[in-house]
């Protein structure tokens, strides 16, 4: 089982920007350990899953 990140980290990998917070994909997929494609895929794959502001393809 992998030891949880403190939370110091992940806090670092937030961005305030115009008022919302944001978190990188590339940074999100080096947290769970995997390429910044396979999260993309799995978030397209599965978007019902993920609130609507979780994610923007733009």
């Amino acid at each position: 089982m992998k030891e949880l990140i403190p939370e110091e980290i992940i806090e670092k990998k937030i961005f305030l920007i115009r008022g919302h917070k944001v978190m990188l994909s590339i940074q999100l997929a080096k947290l769970y350990g995997i390429e910044t494609r396979i999260l993309n895929q799995a978030v397209k794959r599965n978007i019902k899953r993920f609130p609507a502001d979780f994610i923007c393809f733009n």
